[in-house]
Protein backbone atom coordinates (compact mmCIF):
# COMPACT_ATOMS: atom_id res chain seq x y z
CA UNK A 1 0.00 0.00 0.00
CA UNK A 2 1.41 3.34 -1.15
CA UNK A 3 2.93 5.63 1.83
CA UNK A 4 1.74 9.40 1.79
CA UNK A 5 5.42 10.02 1.27
CA UNK A 6 5.54 8.15 -2.00
CA UNK A 7 2.36 9.32 -3.52
CA UNK A 8 3.36 12.62 -2.46
CA UNK A 9 7.12 11.78 -4.18
CA UNK A 10 5.42 10.38 -7.15
CA UNK A 11 3.99 13.85 -8.07
CA UNK A 12 5.60 16.29 -10.38
CA UNK A 13 6.61 19.83 -8.69
CA UNK A 14 4.15 21.78 -10.60
CA UNK A 15 1.65 18.75 -9.21
CA UNK A 16 2.76 19.77 -5.79
CA UNK A 17 2.48 23.27 -5.82
CA UNK A 18 -1.22 22.92 -7.64
CA UNK A 19 -2.20 20.72 -4.16
CA UNK A 20 -0.71 22.73 -2.20
CA UNK A 21 -2.25 25.57 -3.57
CA UNK A 22 -5.39 24.47 -3.70
CA UNK A 23 -5.58 22.80 -0.09
CA UNK A 24 -4.39 26.45 1.00
CA UNK A 25 -7.98 27.31 -0.06
CA UNK A 26 -9.95 24.71 0.82
CA UNK A 27 -8.72 24.92 4.12
CA UNK A 28 -9.47 28.63 4.49
CA UNK A 29 -12.82 27.78 3.11
CA UNK A 30 -13.68 25.39 6.32
CA UNK A 31 -12.66 27.46 8.57
CA UNK A 32 -15.15 29.81 8.04
CA UNK A 33 -18.64 27.79 9.68
CA UNK A 34 -15.93 26.88 12.48
CA UNK A 35 -15.91 30.86 13.06
CA UNK A 36 -19.23 31.59 12.41
CA UNK A 37 -19.90 28.80 15.51
CA UNK A 38 -17.23 30.11 17.53
CA UNK A 39 -18.84 33.72 17.00
CA UNK A 40 -22.30 32.86 17.95
CA UNK A 41 -20.82 30.97 20.99
CA UNK A 42 -18.85 33.89 21.82
CA UNK A 43 -22.05 35.94 21.47
CA UNK A 44 -22.52 38.57 24.66
CA UNK A 45 -25.81 38.91 23.76
CA UNK A 46 -29.39 36.60 23.02
CA UNK A 47 -29.27 36.02 19.22
CA UNK A 48 -32.58 35.55 17.82
CA UNK A 49 -32.97 31.89 16.18
CA UNK A 50 -33.74 33.56 12.81
CA UNK A 51 -30.41 35.61 12.58
CA UNK A 52 -28.26 32.26 13.81
CA UNK A 53 -29.94 30.40 11.04
CA UNK A 54 -29.31 32.96 8.73
CA UNK A 55 -26.06 33.43 9.62
CA UNK A 56 -24.84 29.63 9.36
CA UNK A 57 -26.77 29.00 6.03
CA UNK A 58 -24.49 31.91 5.01
CA UNK A 59 -21.44 30.46 6.29
CA UNK A 60 -21.82 27.14 5.17
CA UNK A 61 -22.61 28.64 1.83
CA UNK A 62 -19.87 30.68 1.72
CA UNK A 63 -17.72 27.39 2.04
CA UNK A 64 -19.23 25.65 -0.36
CA UNK A 65 -19.87 28.34 -3.37
CA UNK A 66 -15.93 29.28 -2.18
CA UNK A 67 -14.81 25.49 -2.97
CA UNK A 68 -16.46 25.43 -6.02
CA UNK A 69 -14.92 28.95 -7.24
CA UNK A 70 -11.84 27.81 -5.93
CA UNK A 71 -12.49 24.80 -8.31
CA UNK A 72 -13.36 26.28 -10.97
CA UNK A 73 -11.09 29.85 -10.85
CA UNK A 74 -8.01 27.15 -10.51
CA UNK A 75 -8.70 25.47 -14.15
CA UNK A 76 -10.06 28.50 -15.44
CA UNK A 77 -6.45 30.17 -14.61
CA UNK A 78 -5.08 27.43 -16.23
CA UNK A 79 -6.70 28.01 -19.65
CA UNK A 80 -6.79 31.25 -19.47
CA UNK A 81 -10.61 31.85 -18.96
CA UNK A 82 -12.59 33.91 -16.61
CA UNK A 83 -14.45 33.08 -13.57
CA UNK A 84 -18.04 31.43 -13.78
CA UNK A 85 -20.35 34.62 -13.55
CA UNK A 86 -22.95 31.92 -12.18
CA UNK A 87 -20.77 30.36 -9.26
CA UNK A 88 -19.12 33.86 -8.22
CA UNK A 89 -22.76 35.17 -7.89
CA UNK A 90 -23.70 32.17 -6.17
CA UNK A 91 -20.51 32.95 -3.92
CA UNK A 92 -21.17 36.77 -3.39
CA UNK A 93 -25.10 36.10 -2.65
CA UNK A 94 -24.02 33.58 0.14
CA UNK A 95 -21.19 35.98 1.81
CA UNK A 96 -23.63 38.69 1.80
CA UNK A 97 -26.51 36.57 3.61
CA UNK A 98 -23.79 35.63 6.16
CA UNK A 99 -22.65 39.37 6.24
CA UNK A 100 -26.42 40.71 7.01
CA UNK A 101 -27.38 38.35 9.20
CA UNK A 102 -24.20 38.71 11.13
CA UNK A 103 -24.63 42.28 11.60
CA UNK A 104 -28.17 41.49 12.78
CA UNK A 105 -27.30 39.05 15.07
CA UNK A 106 -24.86 40.89 16.61
CA UNK A 107 -26.45 44.74 16.75
CA UNK A 108 -26.49 45.68 20.17
CA UNK A 109 -29.69 47.41 19.33
CA UNK A 110 -28.60 50.65 21.22
CA UNK A 111 -26.88 48.98 23.63
CA UNK A 112 -22.80 48.74 23.07
CA UNK A 113 -21.39 48.12 20.30
CA UNK A 114 -20.34 44.64 19.73
CA UNK A 115 -16.84 44.13 17.76
CA UNK A 116 -18.13 41.05 16.02
CA UNK A 117 -20.45 43.18 13.85
CA UNK A 118 -17.51 44.62 11.07
CA UNK A 119 -16.20 41.25 11.58
CA UNK A 120 -18.89 38.92 10.30
CA UNK A 121 -19.25 41.65 6.70
CA UNK A 122 -15.39 41.37 6.20
CA UNK A 123 -14.91 37.29 7.09
CA UNK A 124 -17.19 36.03 4.19
CA UNK A 125 -16.80 38.95 1.62
CA UNK A 126 -12.72 38.68 2.14
CA UNK A 127 -13.00 34.87 1.51
CA UNK A 128 -14.82 35.45 -1.42
CA UNK A 129 -12.66 37.56 -2.34
CA UNK A 130 -9.85 35.75 -1.94
CA UNK A 131 -11.06 32.60 -4.22
CA UNK A 132 -11.22 34.84 -6.75
CA UNK A 133 -7.77 35.65 -6.56
CA UNK A 134 -7.23 32.23 -8.50
CA UNK A 135 -8.25 34.42 -11.67
CA UNK A 136 -8.40 38.04 -10.74
CA UNK A 137 -5.00 39.88 -10.90
CA UNK A 138 -3.83 41.68 -7.84
CA UNK A 139 -5.02 45.47 -9.22
CA UNK A 140 -8.45 43.95 -9.83
CA UNK A 141 -8.84 42.98 -6.12
CA UNK A 142 -7.49 45.90 -4.21
CA UNK A 143 -10.86 48.44 -5.44
CA UNK A 144 -12.90 45.19 -3.71
CA UNK A 145 -10.95 45.08 -0.41
CA UNK A 146 -11.56 48.13 -0.22
CA UNK A 147 -15.24 48.32 -0.38
CA UNK A 148 -14.94 45.40 2.11
CA UNK A 149 -13.34 47.63 4.69
CA UNK A 150 -16.05 50.17 4.00
CA UNK A 151 -18.87 48.01 4.69
CA UNK A 152 -17.34 46.33 7.87
CA UNK A 153 -16.64 50.32 8.87
CA UNK A 154 -20.36 51.69 7.93
CA UNK A 155 -21.77 48.24 9.94
CA UNK A 156 -19.65 49.22 12.92
CA UNK A 157 -20.86 52.58 13.02
CA UNK A 158 -24.75 51.34 12.36
CA UNK A 159 -24.22 49.53 15.49
CA UNK A 160 -23.24 52.54 17.80
CA UNK A 161 -19.85 52.79 17.05
CA UNK A 162 -18.28 56.48 16.61
CA UNK A 163 -17.72 57.54 12.99
CA UNK A 164 -13.68 57.79 13.84
CA UNK A 165 -13.54 54.45 15.16
CA UNK A 166 -15.81 53.22 13.05
CA UNK A 167 -13.48 54.44 10.32
CA UNK A 168 -10.16 53.06 12.28
CA UNK A 169 -11.88 49.47 12.36
CA UNK A 170 -13.10 50.04 8.76
CA UNK A 171 -8.71 50.34 7.51
CA UNK A 172 -8.09 47.73 9.55
CA UNK A 173 -10.09 44.91 8.36
CA UNK A 174 -9.24 46.26 4.96
CA UNK A 175 -5.46 46.19 5.21
CA UNK A 176 -6.24 42.42 7.18
CA UNK A 177 -8.54 41.46 3.84
CA UNK A 178 -5.27 43.04 1.80
CA UNK A 179 -2.94 40.47 3.15
CA UNK A 180 -4.99 37.89 3.03
CA UNK A 181 -5.89 37.86 -0.18
CA UNK A 182 -2.40 39.50 -1.62
CA UNK A 183 -0.95 35.78 0.56
CA UNK A 184 -2.96 33.92 -1.74
CA UNK A 185 -2.29 35.62 -4.88
CA UNK A 186 1.35 35.15 -4.08
CA UNK A 187 0.18 31.39 -4.37
CA UNK A 188 -1.10 31.35 -7.61
CA UNK A 189 1.85 33.49 -9.00
CA UNK A 190 4.49 31.08 -7.66
CA UNK A 191 2.20 27.51 -9.54
CA UNK A 192 2.10 29.60 -12.47
CA UNK A 193 5.97 30.18 -12.18
CA UNK A 194 6.49 26.31 -11.45
CA UNK A 195 4.08 25.51 -14.10
CA UNK A 196 6.18 27.88 -16.85
CA UNK A 197 9.57 26.52 -15.58
CA UNK A 198 8.17 23.10 -16.37
CA UNK A 199 7.46 23.89 -19.47
CA UNK A 200 10.55 25.48 -20.14
CA UNK A 201 12.43 22.56 -19.09
CA UNK A 202 10.26 20.14 -21.73
CA UNK A 203 11.05 22.62 -24.33
CA UNK A 204 14.67 22.90 -23.34
CA UNK A 205 14.62 19.14 -23.40
CA UNK A 206 12.85 18.55 -26.84
CA UNK A 207 15.77 21.02 -28.52
CA UNK A 208 18.53 19.01 -26.79
CA UNK A 209 16.73 15.88 -28.79
CA UNK A 210 16.18 17.72 -31.80
CA UNK A 211 19.97 18.89 -32.22
CA UNK A 212 20.74 15.65 -32.07
CA UNK A 213 18.16 14.32 -34.42
CA UNK A 214 20.00 17.02 -36.74
CA UNK A 215 23.51 15.68 -35.75
CA UNK A 216 22.42 12.59 -37.02
CA UNK A 217 20.51 13.62 -40.48
CA UNK A 218 23.84 15.59 -40.81
CA UNK A 219 25.99 12.57 -40.95
CA UNK A 220 23.52 10.23 -42.89
CA UNK A 221 23.53 13.40 -45.08
CA UNK A 222 27.38 13.36 -45.78
CA UNK A 223 27.68 10.48 -46.52
CA UNK A 224 24.84 9.67 -48.73
CA UNK A 225 23.79 12.80 -50.80
CA UNK A 226 27.49 12.70 -52.96
CA UNK A 227 26.94 8.73 -53.33
CA UNK A 228 23.56 8.92 -54.14
CA UNK A 229 24.06 11.71 -56.99
CA UNK A 230 26.20 9.28 -58.34
CA UNK A 231 24.40 6.68 -58.24
CA UNK A 232 21.54 8.61 -60.20
CA UNK A 233 23.84 9.86 -62.99
CA UNK A 234 25.66 6.74 -63.59
CA UNK A 235 22.05 4.82 -63.96
CA UNK A 236 20.95 7.49 -65.85
CA UNK A 237 24.52 7.02 -68.22
CA UNK A 238 23.78 2.88 -68.14
CA UNK A 239 20.18 3.38 -69.33
CA UNK A 240 20.98 5.68 -72.29
CA UNK A 241 24.17 3.12 -73.21
CA UNK A 242 21.73 0.31 -73.09
CA UNK A 243 18.82 2.08 -75.22
CA UNK A 244 21.31 3.34 -78.00
CA UNK A 245 23.48 -0.13 -77.67
CA UNK A 246 26.75 0.96 -76.99
CA UNK A 247 29.22 -0.36 -75.27
CA UNK A 248 30.38 0.72 -71.52
CA UNK A 249 26.83 0.19 -69.80
CA UNK A 250 28.22 -2.95 -67.92
CA UNK A 251 31.30 -0.83 -66.75
CA UNK A 252 28.74 1.64 -65.13
CA UNK A 253 26.52 -0.64 -63.68
CA UNK A 254 29.90 -2.32 -62.04
CA UNK A 255 30.88 1.07 -60.81
CA UNK A 256 26.80 1.44 -59.77
CA UNK A 257 27.40 -1.32 -57.40
CA UNK A 258 30.98 -0.82 -55.86
CA UNK A 259 29.64 2.93 -55.13
CA UNK A 260 26.66 1.16 -53.67
CA UNK A 261 28.28 -1.33 -51.30
CA UNK A 262 30.65 1.61 -50.01
CA UNK A 263 27.42 3.61 -48.74
CA UNK A 264 26.32 0.90 -47.16
CA UNK A 265 29.19 0.50 -45.47
CA UNK A 266 29.69 3.79 -44.22
CA UNK A 267 26.11 4.29 -43.62
CA UNK A 268 26.62 1.02 -40.98
CA UNK A 269 29.37 2.98 -39.84
CA UNK A 270 27.49 5.82 -38.89
CA UNK A 271 24.62 4.07 -37.31
CA UNK A 272 27.34 2.09 -35.28
CA UNK A 273 29.13 4.86 -34.03
CA UNK A 274 25.26 6.13 -32.73
CA UNK A 275 24.44 3.35 -31.08
CA UNK A 276 27.77 2.71 -29.32
CA UNK A 277 28.65 4.57 -26.22
CA UNK A 278 31.86 6.67 -26.03
CA UNK A 279 32.25 8.02 -22.70
CA UNK A 280 34.05 10.86 -23.26
CA UNK A 281 31.01 11.70 -25.62
CA UNK A 282 28.40 10.46 -23.25
CA UNK A 283 30.09 12.81 -20.30
CA UNK A 284 30.23 15.91 -22.91
CA UNK A 285 26.09 14.77 -23.87
CA UNK A 286 25.42 14.48 -19.92
CA UNK A 287 26.71 18.11 -19.37
CA UNK A 288 24.37 19.42 -22.39
CA UNK A 289 21.45 17.46 -21.56
CA UNK A 290 21.39 17.46 -17.93
CA UNK A 291 21.93 21.47 -17.73
CA UNK A 292 19.38 21.66 -20.81
CA UNK A 293 16.83 20.11 -18.30
CA UNK A 294 17.64 22.74 -15.57
CA UNK A 295 20.21 20.35 -13.36
CA UNK A 296 23.46 21.46 -12.07
CA UNK A 297 25.96 18.74 -13.68
CA UNK A 298 29.53 18.48 -12.10
CA UNK A 299 32.22 16.14 -13.79
CA UNK A 300 35.20 15.00 -11.70
CA UNK A 301 37.98 13.04 -13.11
CA UNK A 302 37.17 13.01 -16.82
CA UNK A 303 40.86 13.26 -17.76
CA UNK A 304 41.59 9.87 -15.79
CA UNK A 305 39.53 8.42 -18.56
CA UNK A 306 41.53 9.21 -21.78
CA UNK A 307 44.02 5.83 -21.11
CA UNK A 308 41.14 3.15 -20.62
CA UNK A 309 41.03 -0.27 -22.70
CA UNK A 310 38.26 0.14 -25.26
CA UNK A 311 36.05 -2.33 -23.71
CA UNK A 312 36.19 -0.13 -20.05
CA UNK A 313 35.89 2.87 -21.84
CA UNK A 314 32.37 1.24 -23.79
CA UNK A 315 31.16 -0.16 -21.00
CA UNK A 316 31.19 3.30 -18.54
CA UNK A 317 29.89 5.23 -21.69
CA UNK A 318 26.78 2.98 -21.34
CA UNK A 319 26.98 3.54 -17.91
CA UNK A 320 26.94 7.34 -18.19
CA UNK A 321 24.49 7.02 -20.93
CA UNK A 322 21.56 4.96 -18.41
CA UNK A 323 22.17 6.75 -15.46
CA UNK A 324 21.61 10.32 -17.35
CA UNK A 325 18.68 8.86 -18.80
CA UNK A 326 17.19 7.93 -15.28
CA UNK A 327 17.85 11.01 -13.81
CA UNK A 328 15.59 13.28 -16.36
CA UNK A 329 13.20 10.08 -16.38
CA UNK A 330 12.48 9.22 -12.57
CA UNK A 331 13.81 12.03 -10.58
CA UNK A 332 13.69 15.70 -10.12
CA UNK A 333 16.81 16.61 -9.63
CA UNK A 334 18.46 20.16 -9.26
CA UNK A 335 22.08 18.95 -9.03
CA UNK A 336 24.03 15.64 -11.21
CA UNK A 337 27.82 14.85 -9.92
CA UNK A 338 29.15 11.96 -12.24
CA UNK A 339 32.99 11.27 -10.91
CA UNK A 340 35.38 9.03 -12.17
CA UNK A 341 38.22 7.23 -10.65
CA UNK A 342 41.11 5.09 -12.05
CA UNK A 343 43.19 2.97 -9.79
CA UNK A 344 45.79 0.50 -10.46
CA UNK A 345 43.37 -2.18 -10.93
CA UNK A 346 40.31 -1.04 -11.59
CA UNK A 347 37.83 1.95 -11.96
CA UNK A 348 35.02 3.31 -10.47
CA UNK A 349 32.19 5.27 -11.95
CA UNK A 350 29.74 7.31 -9.42
CA UNK A 351 26.64 9.81 -10.89
CA UNK A 352 24.39 10.73 -7.78
CA UNK A 353 21.66 12.94 -8.02
CA UNK A 354 18.95 14.36 -5.64
CA UNK A 355 15.99 15.01 -6.34
CA UNK A 356 15.01 11.19 -5.98
CA UNK A 357 12.11 8.85 -4.02
CA UNK A 358 13.05 7.13 -0.63
CA UNK A 359 11.09 4.30 -1.85
CA UNK A 360 13.07 1.48 -2.58
CA UNK A 361 11.28 0.30 -6.06
CA UNK A 362 12.92 -2.52 -7.89
CA UNK A 363 15.22 -2.29 -10.81
CA UNK A 364 13.80 -1.62 -14.51
CA UNK A 365 15.10 -3.39 -17.88
CA UNK A 366 17.69 -0.82 -18.24
CA UNK A 367 19.82 -0.83 -15.13
CA UNK A 368 19.37 -4.94 -14.96
CA UNK A 369 20.81 -4.99 -18.59
CA UNK A 370 23.34 -2.58 -17.61
CA UNK A 371 24.78 -4.64 -14.65
CA UNK A 372 24.60 -8.11 -17.49
CA UNK A 373 27.01 -5.97 -19.35
CA UNK A 374 29.18 -5.32 -16.70
CA UNK A 375 29.15 -8.28 -15.33
CA UNK A 376 30.15 -10.12 -18.24
CA UNK A 377 33.23 -7.86 -17.81
CA UNK A 378 33.95 -8.95 -14.09
CA UNK A 379 32.50 -5.78 -12.96
CA UNK A 380 29.56 -5.06 -11.06
CA UNK A 381 26.85 -2.23 -10.34
CA UNK A 382 25.12 -0.65 -7.66
CA UNK A 383 22.51 1.25 -6.94
CA UNK A 384 19.79 2.57 -5.02
CA UNK A 385 18.45 5.88 -2.98
CA UNK A 386 19.07 7.33 0.19
CA UNK A 387 18.06 10.46 1.48
CA UNK A 388 16.77 12.10 -1.08
CA UNK A 389 19.86 11.11 -3.04
CA UNK A 390 20.22 8.51 -5.80
CA UNK A 391 23.25 6.83 -6.23
CA UNK A 392 24.65 5.03 -9.44
CA UNK A 393 28.27 3.25 -8.80
CA UNK A 394 30.05 0.98 -11.63
CA UNK A 395 33.39 -0.95 -10.83
CA UNK A 396 35.00 -2.29 -13.43
CA UNK A 397 38.59 -4.05 -13.67
CA UNK A 398 40.99 -2.74 -16.00
CA UNK A 399 42.32 -6.38 -17.10
CA UNK A 400 38.16 -6.28 -18.85
CA UNK A 401 39.78 -4.21 -21.58
CA UNK A 402 42.22 -7.20 -21.99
Amino acid sequence: MPTVTGWWGSRTDPERIELYTRWSFYSLLAAVPLLAIAMLGSAARHVPDLAVGAFLLGAAGTAVGGVVLTRRGLAAHGNGDALPPAALAGSFAAAGLMAAAGAWAFSGGGGEPDPAVPWSVAIPLGVVLTTCSTVWPTRRLLPHTATVGVLSGFAAHLDGTPAAAAVAQGFVLALAVVGVVAAFRFSVWVLDVVREMARSRGVQLQLALAEERLRFARDLHDVMGRDLSTIAVKSQLAGELVRRGQPGAAEELTDISRIAEGSLREVREVVRGYRTADLAGELAGARSVLRAAGVACTVAGEDGGADLPEQVHTALGWVVREAVTNVLRHSHAGQCTISLCVAEREVELSVVNDGAADSAAPWGNGLTGLAERLDALGGQLTAGADGGRFALTARLPLRAGA
